[in-house]
């Protein structure tokens, strides 16, 4: 076994891991979290909170098991973007804490969507 084999199998899976938690998140605490997204102005939050959890948990499943990998991927650039322009948009605050909290969930969910798309990429590619 080489070590780029196991070097993407830990990747693979530690980043899948984090979509399927937060999907399994979504799903068991939709009531807390559509709270949340209802308090930012997302109409319907209930019903988007749990397609939410399920783009979250379907791709993630998808990319840990390699298996429509890159449609997997796509539902999560898809929910990672939305939700940053959405849910984390910093800009229309003015506490300076919360600014920051928002700011910094804004840039994890576009960095999160950029790997997304270089791991669609690479699948795309025959690298994975």
């Amino acid at each position: 076994m080489d070590l780029w084999i196991v070097a993407e199998w830990v990747g693979r899976v530690g980043f899948a891991a984090f979509f399927i938690m937060s999907g399994v998140n979504h799903l068991l605490n939709t009531k807390a979290i559509a709270g949340y997204a209802g308090s930012k102005g997302l109409p319907a939050p209930v019903p988007a909170t749990i397609v939410s959890g399920v783009m979250l948990l379907g791709g993630g499943i998808l990319i840990l098991v390699r298996w429509h990998s890159i449609v997997g991927a796509a539902a999560l650039v898809v929910f990672l973007v939305s939700a940053a322009f959405t849910i984390h948009n910093y800009w229309t605050l003015t506490d300076p804490m919360m600014k920051a909290g928002e700011r910094a969930q804004f840039w994890k969910n576009i960095t999160l969507a950029a790997a997304a798309v270089l791991y669609a990429v690479a699948r795309h590619r025959g690298a994975l």
